[in-house]
C-alpha cells in the first residue's frame, strides 16, 4: 500500500576516487532517508574533522554472476536506513506510560511497536540484557547518552572510509524498503569484488517473525580454501578495559543473530509474498524517479518494489554461508585503540533458545522477567531503577563494571 505522505528526500552514497590512496578501491553509492541522514550527520559532527571533504560521483557497472542480472559495485551505509536498526532504535515509541498491557497477541509489543519495521537485532539483545528495562523503554522514551553518541560517531567514521552519500527523493514506504534492499545488493557486490563491506542491512524471516539488522563489517577470506565471509562487530568502550561477561554474551548473541539471518537468506527462499503482506506493501508500486534512474545507471534497472525484491533474492542465492567463527572487536573510545578481540564459534542451539525466550516477551506470551539475581549490578546503571520493582531488593554492596559498550 503506497504511503500517503508528502515527498521527502533520502540519501544515496557515492564512490570517492581516493586519488591519494593508491590502489584502494573506489567508494560506492548508498541510499538513506532524509530523517536518517539527519541522525547520521549529528553522529558525525564530533568526528567530521578527520573525514575527507570531497565526494566524487563515480559509478561503474559490474556483474555478480554470469547468470544473474548485473548490479553496481556500490557499498552500503545502513545504520540509519531502518528507523529501528541502530542503537537509538528502541527510543522510538510514543508515550504509553498510562496504557496497561493486555493479554493476547493482538496487543503484543511486537504488533504495537514493530509491525511497520520488523524486530531488530538490537531489540533482541536489549531484551536479553533486561526484559523489564526493554518494557520501560517501549512504554516510555530512552535518552541517548554521551557514550552512545561517541559510539555512533565512531561507526559513522568507519562507514565514511568506504561510503559517501547523496540525496534522492523518496515518495512512499515502498521506496524506503526498496532503498534498504538495494543497499544490501550494493554491499554484497562490494563484498564479492573487493573483499570487504560495512554496515550491511539485512531483512530476513526467521523464527516466525520478520527481523532486521545491520552488520558492522563483513570480510572475505584472502585464502582460496576459506570462502565463507567473516562477520565482525565493533564495540566502543568508555573505560580502557574489556567488558564483563554479560556484555560479552550480549555481543555474541548479536553476531549469532546476524549469522542466523544471513544463512537463512542464503539457504531459504525469501518469502516475498509474506513480506509484502506483513508490511502492507504494494509490490507493483512505481518507485520514485530518482531511484529508478540510479538503479538503471548502476546496472540493475528497477521500476517497482517487486523488481528490487527479485534482485535481492538473486543476490542472496549467490552468497556462501557465513563463517562459523565470529569476531567481536573492542575499541577504547578515547583513542580508538583496540582493547581486544573475541573470536568465538556460532552456537545454533543456544541462539535458538535465546531468540525463543525473547519472542515470548515480544509476542505477549508472558510478562517481562527481571535480570537474574547475579546480574543485578546492571540496575545501578539503569535510568528506570527508581521505578523498577527490583530496586527495593537491590544489594547496595553489589557492584560491577559499567555497561559501557556502545554502537
Amino acid at each position: 500500500m503506497t504511503e500517503s505522505h508528502s515527498e521527502s528526500v533520502s540519501e544515496l552514497s557515492i564512490n570517492n576516487n581516493n586519488e591519494n590512496k593508491g590502489s584502494l578501491p573506489e567508494i560506492p553509492i548508498d541510499v538513506v532517508s532524509e530523517e536518517e541522514m539527519a541522525l547520521l550527520e549529528a553522529a558525525l559532527a564530533s568526528a567530521r574533522s578527520s573525514f575527507p571533504s570531497s565526494v566524487v560521483p563515480a559509478i561503474h557497472s559490474s556483474h555478480i554472476h554470469s547468470n544473474v542480472r548485473s548490479i553496481h559495485s556500490i557499498t552500503v551505509l545502513a545504520k540509519r536506513r531502518f528507523s529501528g536498526l541502530s542503537e537509538p532504535d528502541i527510543e522510538d515509541s510514543a508515550n504509553f506510560a498510562n496504557t496497561q498491557k493486555k493479554n493476547g497477541v493482538t496487543d503484543s509489543f511486537f504488533l504495537r511497536f514493530r509491525k511497520k519495521k520488523g524486530l531488530s537485532v538490537t531489540d533482541i539483545t536489549a531484551t536479553e540484557w533486561c526484559e523489564k528495562q526493554m518494557e520501560f523503554v517501549l512504554l516510555g522514551k530512552r535518552k541517548i547518552n554521551k557514550a552512545m553518541r561517541k559510539g555512533s560517531a565512531r561507526h559513522a567514521k568507519l562507514e565514511e572510509e568506504v561510503v559517501k552519500k547523496v540525496k534522492v527523493h523518496v515518495e512512499s514506504v515502498e521506496d524506503r524498503w526498496a532503498l534498504t534492499l538495494l543497499n544490501f545488493i550494493i554491499g554484497v557486490n562490494q563484498l564479492l569484488f573487493e573483499g570487504l563491506t560495512r554496515e550491511l542491512p539485512l531483512i530476513s524471516f526467521v523464527e516466525g517473525v520478520w527481523m532486521v539488522g545491520v552488520i558492522d563489517e563483513i570480510r572475505m577470506s584472502k585464502t582460496e580454501t576459506d570462502k565463507n565471509p567473516l562477520l565482525v562487530d565493533t564495540k566502543t568502550r568508555v573505560r580502557e578495559t574489556l567488558p564483563a561477561e554479560p556484555q560479552r554474551r550480549n555481543g555474541r548473541l548479536q553476531l549469532m543473530c546476524y549469522k542466523h539471518m544471513w544463512d537463512s537468506l542464503v539457504t531459504d527462499k525469501f518469502p516475498s509474498r509474506k513480506f509484502f503482506d506483513f508490511f502492507s506493501l504494494n509490490p507493483y508500486s512505481i518507485l520514485s524517479e530518482d531511484i529508478r534512474e540510479r538503479t538503471a545507471y548502476s546496472g540493475f534497472p528497477s521500476k517497482t518494489l517487486d523488481d528490487v525484491v527479485g534482485y535481492y533474492i538473486e543476490a542472496c542465492h549467490i552468497l556462501p554461508l557465513a563463517h562459523d567463527q565470529l569476531l567481536l572487536r573492542y575499541e577504547f573510545q578515547k583513542d580508538e585503540s583496540v582493547l581486544g578481540e573475541d573470536r568465538f564459534p556460532h552456537d545454533p542451539i543456544w541462539l535458538k533458545k535465546q531468540i525463543q525466550v525473547c519472542l515470548e516477551f515480544w509476542l505477549g506470551e508472558r510478562e517481562a522477567s527481571y535480570t537474574p539475581e547475579e546480574e543485578r549490578w546492571k540496575c545501578r546503571f539503569c535510568r528506570y531503577a527508581s521505578v523498577c520493582p527490583t530496586n527495593a531488593n537491590l544489594d547496595s554492596r553489589t557492584s560491577s563494571p559499567t555497561n559501557s559498550d556502545t554502537k
